[in-house]
């Protein structure tokens, strides 16, 4: 048994020119008009708590984005353990349309998370699990992509064809088989040309050196430079990206450069980083994980307030990196045993994705909790075995439809705190981060949300 763990552009037609300038003459002019109205309407109005509170409904200033690929759908999901290959073939087809009615990205490792061991001997390969899972990706619309992880056993000091699932996910390739790795990925993009995008390794697992108390940077970059070299060898157009690495924090820690309310992040993660980052031989985005929850505390100051950290990681990235696209290959905002609803767990997530998005990350892929059973899932995005859409599938399409990477976003004003925003030109997302009702104005109008709910709407007529 295989273990888990845990664009469009519309085409224009020519103008006549003056056609075309007597248009922009009556555009000009009403504009000139209606910014002349709104302007007699800048603020507005609103009691709420017995507080009167003045809020400005002219936009606010579109954030800073990095360059991206136009339109790239930036959310996505894993496949883990179970997905929808373990499913009847009524949920099957449910999956396909809940992954596929918004094309998003599709992740999945090389071995592990529900796929078998793709080199059991040298020179021997088997792709039938990987192969499915692929198959899967295409015929829901998905944009795949391929994590090189893990490594056969006879990588890891083990026997040739046998697997021991118990070490795949703490071990890492010997040093004397990097260049043997190196050439599985070669094996594996040969094998599934259409798939340009991969991220090496996962979570620097095996890298970690106790005798020094701190990441093997060196050794993992190694292995990433015989990686990203082999693969720009069968095709230049394939993107590479490391160091997917785990960045984690503590409430309160040693020195570190980075940290916030929500915490202080781990120097030592920081430093692989940055070595890895100095020493690769080329790159095309930059990886990591991590959660909202600091490793003593959870999450700090709040569980909606914790998710700036999201932001001040990808903005710290992005500065180191010279502006490499940011990738978050898994996410997580939920403590261990917290008891949350649906509801809410549904919420904290819409926050953490209008981080992401503000903060101008590339790619977040959600690392989808799917069960082998029927029964509750938190967090999955169809019910295991019986079917029917759960919250978080319409969260992740919503985000896919409307805020694409290199999308220009800005964060929507909010005559109360509790209701937080975010819009694109065309539409926007509010979130009630309160367990109860909450009304106020919201880009200009009066809205009430139910405890925790969500609600999109358009935005300058659409």
């Amino acid at each position: 048994m295989i273990p888990t763990d845990g664009r469009h552009a519309r085409r224009r037609s020519p103008w006549p020119i003056a056609l075309g300038a007597g248009i922009l003459a009556v555009v000009l002019v009403a504009g000139i008009m209606v910014y002349a109205s709104l302007r007699t309407k800048s603020r507005s109005e609103f009691k709420g708590d017995d507080v009167a509170t003045t809020v400005p409904t002219e936009p606010a200033p579109q954030l800073e984005q990095p360059p991206a690929l136009a339109n790239w759908p930036r959310w996505g999901v894993t496949h883990t353990q179970f997905s929808a290959d373990n499913e009847p073939r009524q949920v099957v087809e449910e999956a396909r349309g809940v992954l596929g009615r918004v094309p998003m990205l599709q992740n999945q490792h090389i071995m592990g998370w529900g796929v078998g061991n793709p080199e059991p001997s040298p020179g021997q390969f088997n792709f039938r699990d990987l192969d499915r899972r692929l198959k899967f990706m295409s015929s829901s619309r998905g944009v795949p992509v391929i994590t090189l992880c893990c490594a056969p056993d006879w990588m890891k000091g083990g026997q040739a064809g046998r697997t021991d699932w118990s070490k795949n996910h703490t071990v890492a390739p010997k040093r004397e088989h990097f260049d043997d790795y190196a050439r599985l990925a070669v094996r594996v993009a040969k094998q599934y040309p259409t798939v340009k995008h991969y991220m090496v390794w996962n979570e620097f697992k095996g890298f970690w050196d106790p005798s020094t108390n701190r990441w093997d940077a060196e050794g993992y970059t190694e292995l990433y430079n015989k990686v990203y070299t082999a693969l720009k060898k069968v095709n230049r157009d394939i993107q590479v990206g490391g160091p997917y690495i785990p960045v984690e924090s503590n409430s309160r820690g040693g020195p570190s450069e980075l940290s916030g309310p929500w915490g202080t992040i781990d120097q030592r993660a920081l430093d692989a980083v940055e070595y890895w980052i100095e020493h690769k031989k080329g790159a095309d985005f930059i990886v990591v994980d991590g959660a909202s929850m600091t490793n003593d505390k959870g999450n700090v100051p709040n569980d909606f307030a914790a998710q700036a950290k999201f932001s001040a990681i990808t903005t710290w990235l992005r500065h180191k990196s010279d502006d490499l696209p940011v990738w978050w290959a898994e996410w997580y905002v939920e403590p261990e045993n917290s008891g949350w609803t649906e509801e809410k767990r549904t919420a904290v997530q819409a926050t953490a994705l209008m981080e992401f998005a503000k903060s101008g990350v590339t790619t977040a892929l959600y690392w989808n909790p799917q069960l082998k059973d029927e029964g509750e899932c938190a967090g999955c995005l169809w019910a295991p075995k019986v079917g029917g859409e759960l919250p978080m599938a319409g969260l992740l399409s919503g985000f896919t439809k409307w805020f694409p990477s290199g999308v220009r976003v800005a964060v929507i004003p909010s005559s109360d705190a509790k209701i937080k925003a975010l819009g694109q030109e065309r539409q926007a997302v509010m979130v009630n981060t309160s367990d109860r009702s909450v009304t106020a104005t919201v880009d200009g109008k009066q809205v009430t949300l139910a405890p925790y709910e969500i609600k999109w709407t358009g935005r300058g007529g659409a």
